[in-house]
C-alpha cells in the first residue's frame, strides 16, 4: 500500500469497486464517516451500481452538495457516464475520453481497467479529492482488501488534472442541454 501515500499530496481520483452491487452503498457509509473525521477533504463522489440482470448500471450521487451550483454537472458523474454509456465499449471512445484528460494522468489501461471491472453484480464509489489522512484511509481500505471485496484504483491528478476534470463536467453538462 505504499503507493497509495499519493493521496496525502493532493487532488486525487480513487475508485473503491467492489464486488457486490451494494458495496458502493457501504463504501459510502465509510467515506462520509473519513470526511466527518476530515480524513478526506471530498470534491465530487459519485457511484455506479449494476445489479445483474439489468441492461445498464446505475448512476448515482451520494454527496449532492460536493459540487456547488444547481446546474453544475457532476465530474465523475460525467465521466462514469462516458465509461458506461453503450458506446463508451469502443477502443476509440476510451482513446478520445484519455486525450481529453491527458492532464490527469489517468491512461487508458487506467480507465479501461474502470470500465472493465464495471459489470453485473458489481458497484463502484469514485471519489475525487483534495487532500486525505493517509492512515485514516489505510485503515478503512485494508479492512476491505483483507475480506477481498473491494479493489482500489486512483490516480494523483496535480492541479491541472483538477481543472481537467471539471472541464470535463462543463462540457458533459453542455452535450446535456
Amino acid at each position: 500500500m505504499a503507493s497509495d501515500i499519493a493521496w496525502t499530496e493532493g487532488p486525487t481520483l480513487s475508485a473503491w469497486i467492489y464486488h457486490s452491487p451494494r458495496g458502493a452503498a457501504a463504501g459510502t457509509v465509510r467515506l462520509q464517516r473519513l470526511s466527518q473525521k476530515g480524513a478526506v477533504v471530498v470534491v465530487d463522489a459519485a457511484t455506479v451500481t449494476w445489479v445483474r440482470g439489468a441492461h445498464r448500471p446505475r448512476l448515482g450521487r451520494p454527496q449532492p452538495g460536493t459540487v456547488p451550483g444547481p446546474r453544475r454537472a457532476s465530474p465523475l458523474g460525467v465521466l462514469l457516464e462516458r465509461l458506461v454509456r453503450a458506446d463508451g465499449a469502443a477502443a476509440d471512445d476510451l482513446a478520445r475520453l484519455a486525450a481529453e484528460l491527458s492532464d490527469t494522468g489517468m491512461t487508458v489501461d487506467f480507465l479501461r481497467r474502470l470500465r472493465d471491472d464495471l459489470v453485473p453484480d458489481s458497484s463502484a464509489l469514485l471519489v475525487l479529492s483534495l487532500a486525505a489522512d493517509f492512515d485514516e484511509v489505510q485503515l478503512v481500505i485494508e479492512r476491505g482488501r483483507a475480506r477481498g471485496d473491494v479493489q482500489l484504483a486512483h490516480v494523483h491528478l496535480g492541479n491541472e488534472g483538477l481543472a481537467a476534470i471539471e472541464a470535463l463536467a462543463r462540457t458533459g453538462a453542455a452535450s446535456d442541454d
